[in-house]
């Protein structure tokens, strides 16, 4: 069977490492990007069983690469990984309001749990 595809988008490139190992330890096949831009510039519809997005990013921070991906492929899942529960609020006042909650990821988030979300969020 194939490995379920990841895109992992963070400016922060210690994040980057850490949950790229953890994600392909977990069997996942990931694919990583330290700017919004590079990752919207290398979207490819229909390829990604889920992509992460950090909020926070230089650029275009994670609301807006969201937008302009699901502008690409509506179907593509995406969930956020975030410190603060705040921004939730913040997408859901934004014209988000039918996003789970569940997909947004706290930072720091422990091995374990970010596999088993993954796996959630994906239905696997």
């Amino acid at each position: 069977m194939a490995k379920k595809r990841i895109c992992f988008v963070d400016d922060e490139p210690d994040i980057i490492l850490l949950c790229k190992i953890v994600l392909e330890e977990g069997g996942f096949e990931v694919y990583t990007f330290a700017d919004s831009l590079a990752a919207l510039t290398n979207f490819k519809p229909d390829f990604y069983d889920l992509i992460i997005l950090d909020i926070k990013m230089p650029n275009m921070d994670g609301f807006e690469l969201y937008r302009k991906i699901k502008e690409k492929d509506q179907n593509t899942k995406v969930c956020f990984l975030t410190a603060s529960e705040m921004y939730y609020e913040t997408f859901r006042k934004n014209g988000f309001g039918l996003v789970d909650k569940d997909l947004f990821l706290r930072k720091p988030i422990e091995n374990d749990e970010l596999i088993k979300k993954v796996n959630q969020i994906i239905g696997t």
